[in-house]
């Protein structure tokens, strides 16, 4: 699990999303963020933690937030989930996982009685000057725009 906690500089990333265009922490200074880090695009929990923060855009806009949803998945896959939701914000596609490893996601996981490494669903809420002002780590993916506004 993630050593960040509320008060910690956000770390600086920099990843390109499903269309190529990359995204850093620079270029939302000055602005609110929310980056969700999921494990796998077009599954169940992901898809309905997507979804719940895309019928609650308005609201995000409306408090001056920007969001970026990240996981390891290819741009490719990432396009194909963006397109079949709708969802009106960028993924990006860290399949090196720099972003994931830099605000400290990847670790050991539990499925079924399986151990395996994977992206620990999190959420990072961070502030105009660059700072983390909340994470979220157990995420309510139905409920999750609720746990972030």
């Amino acid at each position: 699990m993630t050593t960040l906690q509320a008060g910690d500089k956000a770390p600086q990333f920099s990843a390109k999303d499903q269309d190529g265009k990359t995204h850093s922490l620079e270029d939302y200074k000055g602005k609110k963020l929310v980056v969700f880090f999921y494990p796998k695009a077009s599954t169940p929990g992901c898809t309905a933690e997507a979804c719940n923060l895309r019928d609650n855009w308005k609201r995000f806009q409306e408090n001056g937030y920007e969001i970026l949803g990240v996981s390891a998945d290819s741009a490719k896959r990432q396009q194909n989930f963006k397109d079949k939701y709708d969802l009106p914000f960028p993924l990006l596609a860290d399949e090196d996982k720099e972003v994931i490893n830099a605000f400290g996601v990847w670790g050991p996981k539990k499925f079924m009685g399986k151990e395996y490494d994977g992206i620990h669903r999190t959420t990072f809420v961070i502030d105009e000057k660059g700072n983390i002002s909340d994470v979220i780590s157990k995420v309510k993916t139905k409920e999750h725009a609720d746990q972030i506004l």
